[in-house]
């Protein structure tokens, strides 16, 4: 799907405040309501917009220790491979998984209560999963920067 301006305009609009009505994205991008309706519905219907999300503040919810733990199996092979992508689509606390080049075959970006709570995580869930050959983990002291925008 090729996206025009107004498409991207609209998309970053959405990205920084889907919550507001058809008509106030239609007076920012001088539309008509319809017209933004129906762009959002192709946008929607195309897959360029996945879902709408509740962006929920870490420290509220009691979840402000992030971690960033690089995972090595034992053998880079695919059985290997698709047991461990199964196994960590079900852990709730691993908020992001990517398949990396390099030293580590894995990252996980992990959002856990404290330090007592990663370490349980590790003990008692991801070093207890087949495969998992060695892990490095780092600890979060600032986020810097955050932002769920894709830039377009």
């Amino acid at each position: 799907m090729k996206l025009d301006e107004t498409d991207i305009n609209l998309l970053e609009l959405l990205q920084a405040d889907s919550k507001k009505t058809t008509k106030e994205y239609a007076l920012k991008l001088s539309l008509s309501t319809t017209a933004i309706y129906e762009r959002i519905k192709r946008l929607e219907r195309t897959g360029a917009i996945r879902n709408y999300v509740a962006l929920v503040d870490k420290a509220v919810v009691d979840r402000n220790f992030t971690v960033f733990c690089h995972v090595k199996l034992v053998q880079h092979v695919k059985d290997n491979i698709a047991q461990f992508e199964a196994q960590v689509l079900r852990l709730q606390e691993v908020v992001e998984c990517h398949h990396l080049s390099g030293d580590y075959d894995y990252l996980l970006k992990i959002h856990v209560q404290d330090m007592e709570a990663y370490r349980n995580f590790m003990v008692n869930k991801l070093t207890a999963m087949n495969h998992i050959g060695s892990t490095q983990s780092s600890f979060t002291i600032k986020e810097v920067k955050h932002s769920t925008a894709i830039p377009l």
